[in-house]
């Protein structure tokens, strides 16, 4: 998940977890006489399961906590007030909210593990890539390349260009350990987020430093996941790997 829609993702989970509960109450409202409290109140936990589904864990127990209102409100006598004056009804409407609250943090903690194993997919595609190109015995260039085109995507760079030779200025640099500093003399910086301007991510093979990939980020984005940029660290090694094996000429 990134872009426009990471950042409008979490809000609308939570809007969801307010309104679908009671806009699927006030569907059954025609029914309830018809319906058990029981079956009313399993209708409402697969909202409470379909918000969790979608959104994080607080969109999960708001929208558990939404239904077990607007259950009260409009499926238990006396209706449209949140007041209920049978017991097993009230006994129902506290099931409700424990087991909405159970099972949507079920929900949000499956779907959260789903997409960790799509993106530890996802990485091992990038690092898998660069290998069958050294094995294929494509050109240096071909590999820097391709690590370039991944580093876009991986970090959600606005663009990436490498560049070879010696090294000019000083730029925030993403270290070996997927940190990001900025040195300047005894004066170090480290960042959370994006800074302004390019970042520098060197290709280093076998000791020797061989040029860079100046990565353009968004600046004051928050910095990608330790996981992504242990991996950008790594596409990077793989790069320099590839031109240190050509026995391209070694930088300063």
């Amino acid at each position: 998940m990134s872009g426009y829609w990471s950042r409008l993702h979490d809000p609308l989970a939570l809007v969801a977890a307010l309104v679908a509960p009671f806009l699927v109450a006030l569907a059954l409202v025609p029914f309830r006489t018809d319906l058990s409290a029981t079956n009313e109140a399993l209708i409402m936990v697969v909202v409470v399961v379909a918000v969790a589904s979608l959104g994080t864990r607080a969109a999960g127990a708001l929208a558990a906590l939404s239904a077990a209102a607007w259950f009260d409100f409009f499926l238990t006598r006396p209706y449209q007030q949140f007041t209920i004056a049978d017991g097993d009804e009230i006994q129902t409407a506290v099931l409700l909210l424990a087991v909405g609250l159970i099972v949507s943090q079920l929900a949000a903690r499956t779907r959260r593990l789903q997409a960790v194993a799509v993106t530890d997919a996802a990485h091992l595609s990038s690092l898998q890539g660069t290998a069958r190109l050294a094995e294929d015995g494509a050109s240096p260039e071909a590999v820097v390349e391709y690590a370039r085109r991944e580093l876009v995507g991986l970090l959600e760079l606005r663009g990436c260009r490498f560049e070879y030779g010696t090294l000019m200025g000083h730029l925030p640099r993403l270290e070996h350990d997927g940190s990001l500093w900025l040195r300047r003399g005894s004066r170090i910086t480290e960042y959370t987020e994006w800074p302004e301007g390019e970042t520098e991510l060197r290709a280093v093979g076998g000791g020797h430093y061989y040029g860079r990939f100046l990565l353009d980020p968004y600046p004051g984005r928050p910095l990608p996941p330790e996981e992504a940029r242990l991996v950008a660290v790594t596409l990077a090694a793989q790069a320099g790997v590839a031109l240190d094996s050509a026995g391209l000429p070694r930088q300063v």
